[in-house]
């Protein structure tokens, strides 16, 4: 599968390493079930059923489907980036250790890194 052509917005979050405006997102406050997919090259990224509400204003998960989510640590050394592991698409950061959940660990995606397929 290609690559999916990228708007000007979408290429400074994916392939520059922006950040949207926290509550502007378009999954933030999605709860439908369904797959989210990395936008740039349609990788399976997360379960809907791992999603949550961290009240940050961007999707949370607190699992990654398994190999999908590489992790890197940022430029500035202080916090681990997330990026598609097929592609390398920038999807946001991981954080540890706040205990908003049993696995501790949030996940969290810039809504326009992702693309959602509803489950049918």
């Amino acid at each position: 599968m290609g690559y999916k052509e990228l708007s000007e917005e979408e290429r400074r979050v994916i392939l520059n390493k922006g950040t949207e405006f926290a509550f502007s997102g378009e999954y933030w406050d999605c709860h439908d079930d369904g797959i989210y997919r990395c936008r740039q090259c349609g990788t399976p990224l997360f379960y809907s059923d791992d999603k949550f509400d961290s009240g940050t204003g961007w999707p949370s998960f607190d699992k990654a489907i398994d190999g999908a989510v590489s992790e890197l640590i940022d430029a500035d050394g202080r916090r681990v980036e997330i990026v598609c592991s097929k592609c390398k698409g920038h999807l946001g950061h991981i954080f540890r250790g706040e205990e908003m959940t049993p696995r501790n660990a949030r996940y969290c995606v810039n809504s326009i890194s992702l693309d959602f397929e509803a489950k049918s």
